[in-house]
């Protein structure tokens, strides 16, 4: 395995970029330590799927370095980089049965025999294909086949890191969650570097001890899935974290305390924003409470989804969704109030540490 260092790299997809704009992949300088899980998560176009391609060496960066274990990989191609890789879509060979499929990649690097046979077994049990060891992959139906491409990145024991591009796409939800599940299982077993690509949160919560956020062509967030939940350092985070997602409304700051329409809202600390920011407030909808005391709101809608319910409210005219247990009764006349600690403040997007 190999910790991968990223030095200020950045991609542009144009010939002569000219601005930030012009970047599929604004500038990225971070290390991953070898052995670690991560996940790649964002939407659709930002960026993501660009940063792995980087690091495989399928694209060559625009500008900065790519280092695995200190040696410099940049100018390498991908198959000097020693790496496994799962794609969205299985690449397999349909000619050769299951076994031969995973056995491919290590009899191509001369590996004895019996290792060939342990690992073939281990892997194929694994992903839940061994009543089908035997069976060209040609008959096999598109979620087994992306299990074999599963297997074969990961069967091999040598690699200096082994990529995912979203790889259960055609996995149905149950086995989704089997494989996420046997993915940690084998890390936490043989300490793989492992990146996954995903734009599914439960995905990237679930497989990942360290989560990469991306947002247009950014890096806006690293951290474990409790820092991103509890401490999202973007609006966007806090929107893409949870369901629902967290709650922003604009404020003003007055002292200690946001104002928003007539409204005061209390925090925990005073914080120094410069002038002509856009000020926002950011609450999870966990760490609103209801009741009939705090700050008058207005009910729009009541889902209930089993054990709990989503109320979505007006408050001062702005959109907010809180959690409550399936059984609390909705007040006649609703309030609201926040608990201090799940108050995030924001500057431009940005989160503020608050000054006691």
């Amino acid at each position: 395995m190999a910790r991968i260092d990223l030095e200020h790299i950045k991609h542009s997809y144009l010939p002569h970029p000219k601005s930030d704009a012009d970047y599929a992949l604004k500038e990225v300088h971070h290390s991953w330590n070898d052995g670690g899980a991560y996940a790649l998560l964002g939407p659709s176009g930002c960026g993501k799927t660009t940063l792995l391609s980087l690091i495989s060496g399928l694209i060559h960066p625009s500008h900065g370095k790519i280092l695995f274990d200190g040696e410099d990989v940049t100018e390498l191609p991908t198959e000097h980089r020693n790496i496994a890789q799962v794609f969205q879509f299985p690449v397999i060979y349909d000619t050769m049965t299951v076994a031969e499929n995973l056995a491919f990649p290590l009899r191509n690097r001369k590996v004895p025999e019996a290792e060939v046979d342990r690992r073939v077994k281990e892997i194929i049990e694994m992903i839940g294909l061994g009543d089908r060891a035997n069976r060209r992959a040609r008959g096999l139906t598109a979620d087994q086949k992306q299990k074999i491409s599963l297997g074969r990145g990961l069967v091999r024991s040598d690699v200096n890191a082994i990529l995912f591009d979203e790889p259960l796409t055609v996995i149905d939800p149950h086995m989704k969650w089997v494989l996420r599940s046997q993915l940690k299982q084998l890390h936490r077993r043989f300490g793989f570097t492992m990146v996954y690509v995903t734009h599914d949160q439960t995905e990237a919560l679930t497989f990942a001890d360290t989560v990469v956020v991306m947002y247009e062509g950014q890096i806006v967030q690293i951290g474990s899935p409790s820092e991103l939940f509890e401490r999202p350092k973007h609006t966007f985070v806090g929107y893409f974290i949870g369901s629902p997602g967290m709650n922003v409304m604009p404020v003003r700051l007055d002292g200690k305390a946001a104002v928003l329409g007539s409204t005061r809202i209390e925090l925990q600390g005073g914080a120094s924003i410069g002038a002509g920011s856009k000020t926002e407030l950011g609450i999870r909808p966990e760490y609103v409470k209801l009741g009939r005391e705090g700050m008058p709101v207005a009910i729009r809608k009541v889902e209930d989804i089993g054990r709990h319910k989503i109320v979505r409210a007006a408050l001062e005219g702005q959109e907010l969704a809180m959690i409550v247990p399936e059984h609390t009764e909705i007040p006649g006349e609703p309030h609201i109030s926040f608990d201090p600690k799940g108050i995030n403040l924001y500057a431009d997007s940005w989160r503020l540490d608050l000054e006691a």
